[in-house]
């Protein structure tokens, strides 16, 4: 499908849970959020059900995200089943590493194909103190064990404060360079006042390319991260709240003044 400017929409992001085993202090607020409401928690089949109406509609890449989707239980499941849908191209998904040792197998598998793993720092301390309270010696070990079932490229995000010449920057990138990983830098972004750039080794953030639209935990499907507009398939159905997403994609990104990193899926 294309959007009223031309951009070929190929590529579904879908967030799967809102929860997380990390709390990061540029994602979550230091009391907590509110998490949805299990009973509104897509299912795995209205999930895939979603993917085969979007694979109808041109969509050929998806994207696995949440929260932490490792967190979901039956994502390896879930996997599978998306998976075994025809016309998926590309079945990916973004983690923040910290269970991967358990699951990194099983996902590629079930039919994973990629895996893209959060690393802000190399410093345990600072990992620690950035995501309240979690190990970055986890992190690596789920690397490890991303490399050791196959996955490549393995590709590592890591967000900057204002330059990719950052100490913490600059280790990520050696690591990522001494391990055969790809790696992309994200600069900080806030949803609120709409600051967001193009992502460095990346095409996130470029809005006149983007092909992307959004589906949330709950069954929004949101046409950009940058916008407040959101179309639920449980109002509309699946077809109808896609098109309308699509519809409304805007030329390029403003402010979100509703959503949040955390269940939007970044």
């Amino acid at each position: 499908m294309y959007d009223r400017f031309n951009r070929h929409i190929n590529y579904l992001r879908i967030s799967v849970t809102d929860r997380c085993n990390l709390r990061c202090k540029y994602c979550m607020p230091a009391e907590g959020i509110e998490l949805i409401q299990h009973d509104d928690i897509l299912s795995f089949e209205e999930i895939v059900e979603v993917v085969k109406t979007s694979v109808q509609n041109g969509i050929t890449k998806v994207r696995l995200t949440g929260g932490e989707p490792l967190v979901r239980k039956g994502i390896v499941d879930l996997v599978r089943m998306i998976a075994s849908v025809e016309g998926i191209e590309d079945l990916a998904m973004t983690t923040n590493g910290t269970l991967l040792e358990q699951f990194a197998q099983q996902l590629k598998d079930a039919g994973l194909k990629r895996v893209n793993i959060s690393l802000d720092t190399l410093d345990p301390e600072k990992y620690t103190d950035l995501t309240r309270g979690g190990s970055v010696e986890s992190v690596f070990r789920g690397i490890k064990a991303a490399r050791e079932a196959g996955f490549d490229p393995i590709k590592i995000n890591c967000v900057i404060m204002k330059t990719s010449d950052e100490p913490d920057a600059l280790a990520v990138k050696k690591f990522a360079e001494e391990n055969g990983l790809s790696v992309r830098f994200i600069h900080q972004m806030n949803l609120h006042t709409g600051e967001f750039s193009k992502v460095e080794g990346g095409e996130g953030g470029d809005c006149k390319s983007c092909n992307r639209i959004r589906l949330t935990a709950n069954g929004g499907f949101k046409p950009c991260l940058f916008n407040d507009n959101c179309f639920n398939i449980k109002e509309y159905g699946v077809t109808e709240a896609m098109k309308k997403a699509i519809d409304a994609k805007p030329k390029a990104g403003s402010k979100n003044l509703s959503g949040k990193f955390y269940n939007i899926g970044g």
